[in-house]
Parts: structure tokens; C-alpha cells; sequence
């Protein structure tokens, strides 16, 4: 699968604009501001229906103009080209087409064109709370198991239900077990699921992230991804029963699946206490390449790979192991965005491989 042709209306900082991609290596080279992330956030719009940077879509308009539209064609080996289109206009719903249908729900979408994408704000998984390393786990299985989805939406929603009702006790001065239980309920069968297919899925990709961390780093230091749950102590019903107490002073649900996290390590310490940058950088990569790995094993066709500033911070020696590790035929289509054109001819001019160089000035190519 490669996307073969964008369309950009009004989207950021482009009026209007036309990419005709290689279905190999795209290189998009410029200064910083002008436009090179952009396009790539045009492109994961059309895989995932929201920003990669932005979760308010009018807040991608342009300024001065009432929408945005992007327009893609892709291909699927030899077959006819398949249309995707993404329209807001200010104060209206979005609109995302396929084949000029509109989806009902946007979630039918994810997961049919599969995108990875590497950005320097992928740091956020090291520093930020865990909510952030949570939702990662998520959206990855979300691509391809929409029970997990559904079993996700509805945990929230009753999770919601539960922190209300503790609240109203709190607030009443009363309390009522019964009524407790009936979403307690919901959070035991849905969380117990949960937690099954997050440590289902952690035990695939777990080796894929250290093979990958091996190869770019050329085997020089250990590193783990730790999964962390209350329910590694005992079934969730039971950490209920146990924090019945703790619930009511807290006002919310301090036990469950919404808890979970993952933590990072470098040679058995906290990779955000002992790493460098560019081990840092290393191990988001890591994991994002082991992302891609499990998409094209459970898909059975490779996903479009973004790589937006990916040379800062790293050594010559991981910046040639990435670069070669992406020009194997295991990858597909590749985007990487670059302020200096000298790298990507430095990079790209001694292999054999189908590339092209978009030069992108003020949203322009």
C-alpha cells in the first residue's frame, strides 16, 4: 500500500497544494516553519482522521478561511486506486470519505490504512504521565481489534458512572453499596478483558521493541518495557472490595485498568532518569519501528512509515542503521522531513533505492 497523490485546501499553512509521491523514500527538506510537518500531519489525518500534533481539527484551518480539505489516492499492489477525503468547515462536523461515501463512525476508518509515525514529540511517552503511555497501548491494539475499542469506550463510560456516583456520596453524605456494585460489575468484566489483551499484546511486542532497539543502537546497552498493573496483585473485584474505603475519601476510582502504565528502562534503570538524548530518542524509535512490525505481521501488508525530524539527536552511526534498516523491502512507503538537503544526498545519493526530494518553502513544493 503507498499513498500515490495529496491534495492540501486550506490545511495549516498551505492555500492549496499537490504532492505525487514515490511509492519508496519521500524526503521533504526545508527550514523549520515552513510546512514540512504539516504535510505529514495531512497524511496521518487521512490514516487516523485527527492530527497527530492538534486534537482540535479547526484549529488546522487556515487562518482567514471557513475549512480544510485533504484529498488522497492510494494504492494497494495493482489494484484501482482507492480515494480518501477529510473536510472540516468551521462550526460543522467533519466529514471523512472513502471512495466519496461518507463513514458513519469515524473509528470504521482506523485501522484500513495504516500509518506509523516519528516525531520529536514522541518524547512526551518518556516524560509525560502515564495517561499518555496508556493511550499509546491503546491506539495501537484499537487498529485492529474494534472489540477492544468497544470494551475500552464502554469501561470509560461506566468508570465515569462509578466517579459521579462517589462523588454524589460524598456530596449527600450517604452511601449506598448496591448501587455501587452495578458498576463495579462493568468495571470487573471489562477491565479483566482489558488487561488480558494489553499483556497479550505487550508479550508480541516487547521482543519486537528490543530487537529493534538492538539494531539501531548497535547492541550497546539492555533495555525493557515494564508492564504495570494493580491486577498483576489479584483480580479486580477484589482490589474493589479492598479500596471501597479509599474510593469514598478520594472521590474516584483508585484502582483498575485506567491506572496501568509502562515503564522504561535503560540497563535496569529509569530511562528518563539515566538516558541521554539520543538514547532517549533511540528507544520512542524503538518502539514506533516495533509498532510497525506488528501492524505489517497482523495486517499482512506494510504501513505508510512517517519520520518527521529524525536525524537530530542521534549519532552517524544510528542515523545509518535507521536508514538502512528503512530501505529494506520489510519497509514500504517512507517520509522523513530534514532542514538541510546536504543530509538526505549524503544519505540517499550512495544507495540504490527509488527516492525522491520534495523542497517545501512557506508551504509550497
Amino acid at each position: 500500500m503507498h499513498l500515490h497523490k495529496i491534495t492540501l485546501h486550506n490545511f495549516k499553512n498551505y492555500t492549496e497544494a499537490e504532492f505525487v509521491f514515490s511509492d519508496k523514500i519521500n524526503c521533504l527538506v526545508g527550514n523549520n516553519g515552513v510546512g514540512k510537518t504539516n504535510l505529514l500531519d495531512a497524511i496521518h489525518y487521512l490514516s487516523f482522521c485527527k492530527s497527530y500534533f492538534n486534537p482540535s481539527d479547526a484549529q488546522n484551518i487556515r487562518h482567514e478561511t471557513d475549512f480544510f480539505a485533504i484529498h488522497g489516492n492510494y494504492f494497494r499492489r495493482n489494484d484501482s486506486p482507492e480515494q480518501l477525503q477529510c473536510i472540516q468547515k468551521r462550526n460543522q462536523r467533519k466529514k471523512f470519505l472513502y471512495n466519496k461515501k461518507e463513514y458513519d463512525r469515524l473509528a470504521d476508518h482506523i485501522g484500513q490504512f495504516p500509518l506509523v509515525m516519528i516525531s520529536p514529540s514522541d518524547r512526551d511517552l518518556i516524560n509525560d504521565g502515564s495517561e499518555l503511555r496508556r493511550r499509546y497501548i491503546d491506539s495501537v491494539i484499537s487498529q485492529f481489534d474494534k472489540i477492544y475499542l468497544d470494551n475500552l469506550i464502554h469501561y470509560n463510560k461506566a468508570l465515569n458512572q462509578r466517579n459521579t456516583l462517589l462523588k454524589s456520596f460524598a456530596e449527600r453524605r450517604y452511601f449506598d453499596q448496591e448501587t455501587l456494585d452495578i458498576w463495579n460489575e462493568q468495571l470487573v468484566l471489562l477491565g479483566t478483558t482489558i488487561f488480558q489483551q494489553r499483556k497479550r499484546f505487550l508479550e508480541e511486542f516487547i521482543p519486537l521493541f528490543q530487537h529493534y532497539f538492538r539494531f539501531v543502537s548497535g547492541g550497546k546497552e539492555q533495555v525493557d518495557l515494564i508492564y504495570q498493573s494493580q491486577l498483576h496483585s489479584g483480580p479486580i473485584n477484589t482490589l474493589l472490595k479492598q479500596a471501597v474505603d479509599r474510593d469514598r475519601a478520594a472521590q474516584y476510582s483508585t484502582v483498575g485498568i485506567h491506572k496501568d502504565d509502562l515503564e522504561f528502562l535503560l540497563e535496569s534503570y529509569p530511562l528518563k532518569r539515566v538516558g541521554s538524548q539520543g538514547q532517549q530518542k533511540s528507544f520512542v524509535i524503538a518502539i514506533k519501528l516495533a509498532q510497525f512490525e506488528y501492524t505489517r505481521k497482523t495486517n499482512g501488508f506494510k504501513p505508510i512509515l512517517l519520520l518527521d525530524d529524525i536525524f537530530d539527536k542521534l549519532d552517524d552511526y544510528r542515523v545509518q542503521q535507521l536508514i538502512r534498516l528503512v530501505s529494506e523491502n520489510s519497509f514500504g512507503q517512507v517520509f522523513i522531513t530534514d532542514t538541510q538537503e546536504e543530509n538526505i544526498l549524503k544519505i540517499f545519493g550512495p544507495l540504490a533505492i527509488d527516492h525522491k526530494i520534495f523542497r517545501i518553502n512557506g508551504g509550497k513544493s
